[in-house]
Formats: C-alpha cells, structure tokens, sequence
C-alpha cells in the first residue's frame, strides 16, 4: 500500500497519541518480537529499498486487514519513508463488516457502494485529501500483492501452521493475535472488536515507532 503525504485525519492522530501511551501494556516477549519486525525494515531502509509487508490470517477478513492498515498509518504518523504494506489470507472470504465498523469507530472513513456482494472493495481513508484504500479479502499471493522480497507477518496461528511455506518471503514472522470472531453475535462482540483492533494499533504502531529510517 502506498500512502501519500497527507495530514492524518484528527480523530486517528489522537487514538495514535493514545497508543503511544500504552506501549508500556506490550510484555516483554512481545516486543521482542514485534523488534525482528522494525528491524527488517530498518535494514531495506538501509539497503536502498522499500520494505513491502504482508499480514497474512487465514480468511483475510479480520486481524490481517487491522495488521496491515495499522502498519500504514503508523509509518505515516512516524513520517517513515514508504513503506508498502498488504494483507491476504490462505483462502479469500470477505473484509469482515464487525471489523470495518470498529475501524469507522476509531475515526477511519470507510464506504462501499456493494456491501451486498459476498466480498465487498471497501474505500478506506486515513488521512486528509489522501486516494482512499481499497480494502477486499484476497489470498496472500493474489494481487496486487508482491510475489517477492516481502515479510510475511503470521497473525494467526491456523494461518501459521496451515501455511508453512509462503512464497517469495524473505523474512517470515510469527505474531499471532485472539480473533474476535468468537465473540460475534453476542453480548461482547463490539468491545472484543474494538479492543483488537486497539491491541494491533498499539503494537504495529510500536513496530514503526523503532524504525531508523
């Protein structure tokens, strides 16, 4: 994904801020982990190239979208140079319509004119005047992701273990996340979500706040 410089929208800038002050919450083992991350990017930095990103789950309709974008809009909130990122899972299924209300929540603009398709291209914007986002569920090795020199970022562990080898990969990290699904339709749902989508904020943006651009 490429981002223009723009101005982040002023509801996301804050929830940013806020993050900020939780990366106390991320343990330990955690960001040990989260570094190998900033370091692969801090190292196509240094080499001259533009690190590209892939967050892979299974279903690509959850964890995988809120990975990616938090990704990007925490090199643009860092003022990173560019760095592309991208989601797809093992199979394609649909840009989870719980996730994207919970991303509206936060202050995103997201809209669709065929939410009634089975798998619905979302328009996401971030930032002032940017070109919004076009956000779908795909497989990892579908376009317009790239087919070399990427990371591959596991953020379940079905996804993980279901996919062993991931083509064209570089650099292959293990960071899964709960997934919210199991607490759809009930009592908990919106505040699962929201806090997922919280919880990946935090940590992608702890990511790009280590980067050495």
């Amino acid at each position: 994904m490429e981002v223009e410089n723009q101005t982040l929208r002023a509801e996301i800038k804050k929830f940013c801020q806020e993050l900020e002050k939780e990366f106390d919450q991320i343990p330990n083992e955690r960001k040990e982990r989260l570094s190998q991350l900033t370091n692969y990017i801090s190292k196509k930095f240094e080499e001259g190239q533009t690190p590209k990103i892939v967050v892979i789950c299974t279903h690509n309709s959850r964890r995988s979208h809120i990975g990616q974008i938090w990704l990007a809009v925490g090199a643009e909130y860092y003022q990173l140079p560019e760095i592309q990122t991208f989601s797809g899972g093992t199979e394609a299924t649909a840009f989870n319509i719980r996730a994207v209300r919970a991303f509206q929540r936060v202050g995103f603009d997201i809209s669709t004119d065929k939410e009634e398709t089975e798998n619905p291209i979302y328009q996401i914007s971030w930032k002032v005047g940017m070109k919004p986002y076009q956000a779908f569920s795909k497989k990892y090795e579908d376009e317009p992701n790239p087919k070399e020199k990427f990371a591959a970022v596991m953020v379940c562990s079905e996804a993980d273990e279901g996919c062993p080898f991931v083509f064209g990969c570089d650099f292959r990290l293990s960071l899964p996340f709960d997934d919210p699904k199991e607490f759809d339709e009930t009592e908990l749902e919106t505040a699962k979500y929201d806090e997922r989508v919280r919880q990946i904020g935090r940590e992608m943006l702890f990511v790009t706040s280590q980067v050495k651009g």
